[in-house]
């Protein structure tokens, strides 16, 4: 038996003889992810068959890295119910693949599918969780755990072995279409996510995840989808690797480069990037995978693609993705171009995570697939639940009581399922989803009634939509007005060869390559809105919605509003739930509302610097800050309390912590969770600090008058700076310490690190 076949050899061992026994172009096989994997097969009725276009593929590449997509099902892919694969047939479909790759190649070097999971498996038939913003509100990591296991064991059961997960963008201009992907704003809670769902997508080492987009993907210049990062070294390593040293630390073994250049360097060429920071600074074993059809933009930097091949994998990329660079690998070492060593290491990383992954043992999955769990909806559902932001609620409008049995219902997104999922969003099994119009009729008491009334489409008029909606609202008691956006795709609309969008759709104002110049709520929704304001009765506004929407008049204006971001499926569950108190809504805004586009930006880290924040014609603060919600309990911040006030360098490297307690009461009469932030601000430091960094949080659940001491423990990574020696060190001197319910907080201690 040859040593790459026994399993009861150690991998590194395995690696070297399979590589040793591998042609040039065997090896740059394996590093090609060249085709569509919906072009993989054909499908008549339930009977699947590889197609001609696949077979040419594997023997052109003397076999196949990797697959991406086999499953997806969307408008570019245009798999549909009728066309793509359903979850029964995947399974077999995946085998199908598997099987003729092994049987056809000299080696039986087995094939990686990889699938897009931003928000659950974009394939029929599956879960559709909240977006990134939605679950980043809950603030509370192991829930998100547990999302990233239920999304794992769905796709290892259909055979997916590679999970792509945004989660290394943060959001810096929300004018970028794909906000939604991100985790908010702050490092420091995407990174707390980035661990917790690593752990979850990898706990049973059947499935690894590729977190993307590395890195400052978040920063475009003017908002533009993969523009150019205007940002210096300090600002990528304060802001935006924060999220990949966590899943790192929590065993990532993949990460996929983002489209955008930062000072110049496309982040695909880029080796202090790819191969210093990441591989030799943060040690990192995994593979580096190009997205989609970006190595074909680094032509514009050599017409050669032979040279552009050699730009991308000697900077450190491993596997391609439809592009027409990485299949002249070969020739680029055949002539010269290239050495066949920088393929070797590259082929070695693809290689470590097939026998990591156990796939030369167990390549087949069972084809009777088990049924679908009844914990993934429960979970779908307390995801929704927790990522709902209560920002207003004057006079304790909601939740709803029974004096107001009259309940109209208005707005573009009221009844508009796509609108509430977000892009990469596959066809839904209607019937098991729920809009805020179905979670409403589900839940409120059979005597209550309920009108409802469309009123306008997100950016466009519906022909006497508003007045209708207004002639119903006179006759309710309350109105539920849902308003925001959509990144909903449609079949009719264009794409471009790498999946984003090309045209605009009547409705989609949001997702990838759909960026705006302006944030504000368009003008149609803002005309519905006053109509509601004109019938004198209370307006509940719900905001769905894939970035910050500038909402100043609303804010002032409107009774009561929720932001519940792109919900998921079950999102008008939880919302009708929020709204009637059968659910507390605890969560907290994972970034900060503007109230308009001039703001922008207006991310509350800021640097402590002399500057005036205000405009001469608005303010300078959000609307929102960042961590701000609110809930039906209200809570009270008492005594803050620091044993330790001064603290030394050399404890900290020892491994001791500071404690931090903080006194919460629940002053009301309403069980309730609240989440506790903690926030710093360096006060000396050889760089220029900024007014407020998140370092911790905790979600708690408190009861009734009852008061709880919440310790925080901070350790050295708290406290480290890179430095103006560049490099990551604790510097002495002051540290305020705040603690709240939001960043504006007031509450404040002090610890000192001193030298020694």
């Amino acid at each position: 038996m040859a040593i790459y076949l026994d399993k009861t050899k150690p991998v590194e061992d395995r690696v070297e003889d399979l590589i040793s026994q591998m042609t040039l172009a065997e090896k740059c096989g394996q590093l090609n992810q060249r085709m569509y994997g919906w072009d993989a097969f054909s499908r008549d009725g339930d009977v699947f068959q590889i197609t001609d276009d696949f077979k040419q593929e594997v023997a052109r590449f003397e076999g196949i890295g990797a697959l991406y997509g086999l499953f997806r099902a969307d408008p570019w892919s245009k798999m549909n119910k009728d066309t793509g694969i359903s979850r029964v047939h995947s399974a077999k479909v995946a085998n199908m693949i598997q099987r003729y790759v092994m049987e056809n190649t000299r080696l039986g070097i087995p094939v990686l599918l990889a699938e897009e999971v931003p928000h659950g498996h974009q394939a029929l038939d599956s879960e559709s969780y909240p977006v990134n913003l939605a679950r980043a509100a809950s603030f509370h990591p192991e829930l998100q755990q547990q999302v990233a296991e239920a999304i794992a064991e769905e796709i290892s059961e259909k055979g997916v072995h590679l999970a792509l997960a945004s989660a290394l963008d943060i959001l810096r201009d929300p004018r970028w279409g794909r906000a939604e992907e991100c985790y908010g704003e702050d490092p420091y809670l995407a990174a707390e996510l980035t661990a917790a769902i690593t752990t979850g997508f990898q706990k049973d080492s059947k499935v690894a995840v590729i977190l993307k987009h590395f890195a400052a993907q978040g920063e475009p210049v003017g908002g533009h989808n993969s523009g150019p990062v205007s940002i210096g070294v300090r600002e990528l390593r304060e802001i935006f690797l924060e999220p990949l040293r966590a899943g790192i630390r929590s065993g990532a073994l993949g990460v996929m480069a983002a489209y955008n250049e930062i000072d110049g360097v496309p982040c695909h060429a880029n080796k202090e990037l790819l191969t210093t920071i990441l591989r030799e600074e943060m040690d990192f074993k995994g593979i580096v995978m190009a997205d989609g059809c970006a190595l074909d933009r680094l032509l514009k930097l050599n017409p050669d693609p032979k040279v552009a091949a050699k730009m991308a994998i000697e900077a450190g990329v491993d596997l391609s993705l439809w592009d027409n660079v990485f299949p002249f690998l070969e020739a680029s070492v055949t002539e010269g171009v290239l050495e066949e060593e920088v393929v070797n290491q590259a082929v070695r990383r693809i290689l470590r995570v097939k026998f990591e992954l156990g796939l030369f043992e167990n390549p087949f999955v069972d084809e009777i697939m088990p049924a679908v769990s009844s914990n993934w909806k429960k979970l779908n559902l307390q995801a929704a639940r927790e990522g709902i932001c209560l920002l207003k609620n004057e006079a304790n409008t909601l939740p709803l009581k029974g004096e107001r049995k009259k309940i109209a219902i208005v707005g573009p997104n009221a009844d508009a399922l796509y609108n509430q999922l977000g892009d990469y969003t596959a066809p839904q099994n209607e019937e098991e989803c729920v809009t805020v119009l179905a979670g409403l009729k589900n839940i409120l008491p059979q005597e209550w009634e309920l009108f409802y009334e469309k009123g306008s489409d997100i950016r466009e008029e519906v022909d006497g939509g508003i007045a209708q909606a207004e002639a119903m609202a006179e006759k309710s008691d309350a109105i539920i007005l849902v308003l925001g956006g959509s990144s909903a795709r449609n079949f009719n609309m264009e794409f471009l060869n790498n999946g984003a969008v090309s045209s605009k759709g009547p409705n989609m104002d949001a997702g990838e390559n759909v960026d705006v110049s302006d944030i504000a709520l368009p003008e149609v929704q803002l005309d519905l809105f006053r109509a509601m304001k004109r019938t004198n009765k209370p307006v509940i506004v719900v905001m769905i919605q894939g970035r910050p929407i500038a909402i100043p008049e609303i804010s002032k204006e409107a009774d009561a509003i929720l932001t519940a971001w792109y919900p998921g499926s079950m999102g008008g569950a939880a919302i009708a739930e929020v709204l009637i108190g059968k659910y507390n809504p605890s969560g907290k805004l994972p970034v900060s509302i503007p109230a308009s586009s001039g703001q922008i930006p207006v991310y509350y880290n800021q640097k402590a610097v002399e500057y005036k924040e205000d405009y001469f014609d608005l303010s300078g603060k959000p609307l929102y800050p960042f961590g701000y919600g609110l809930s039906y309990s209200t809570f009270a911040y008492q005594d803050i309390n620091i044993p330790e006030e001064f603290v030394t360098i050399s404890s900290l490297l020892a491994g001791e912590t500071v404690a931090i307690t903080v006194t919460v009461e629940n002053t009301s009469e309403i069980t309730g969770e609240e989440v506790v932030q903690l926030y710093i601000h360096d006060m000396e430091a050889s760089i220029t600090r900024r007014k407020k960094e998140l370092k911790a949080f905790k979600k708690v659940r408190i009861e009734p008058n009852e008061k709880v001491a919440v310790t925080f423990e901070l350790d050295k990574t708290a406290f480290e700076i890179w430095s103006i020696n560049n490099k990551y060190e604790m510097e002495t001197g002051g540290i305020q310490v705040f603690v709240g319910g939001s960043s504006d907080t007031n509450l404040v201690g002090q610890v000192t690190i001193v030298g020694g």
